[in-house]
Parts: structure tokens; C-alpha cells; sequence
């Protein structure tokens, strides 16, 4: 449950970040940014786990 609520909360941030920064939201774009955020929140905590885990 804790892998899951801080792969939630990354990719919400990072998908927070993303819509800030673009200036117009289509659809498509909306689906391709919340994927590749849902990527890089699963990456960010296989990293975070790797550098702790020592």
C-alpha cells in the first residue's frame, strides 16, 4: 500500500507540474502526459528505493 500511495502522489505532482507548464490541454496530450508521469513516478521511486535500499 505504501509503494502505491508514493507512486500516486509522484505521479501527481508530476502531472501537476506538467499541466502548469503547457500552455493548452487536448486530449491527446492529456493522455500522453499522465503516462509518461505514471512512468517517471514508477522510476523515481525504483530510484529512490535503489539509493536507500544500500
Amino acid at each position: 500500500m505504501t509503494a502505491v500511495l508514493e507512486v500516486l502522489v509522484w505521479w501527481a505532482a508530476l502531472t501537476g507540474i506538467w499541466l502548469v507548464l503547457i500552455s493548452t490541454v487536448d486530449p491527446l496530450e492529456l493522455l500522453v502526459g499522465t503516462a509518461a508521469a505514471l512512468a517517471a513516478a514508477v522510476l523515481a521511486r525504483a530510484g529512490r528505493r535503489a539509493v536507500t535500499d544500500r
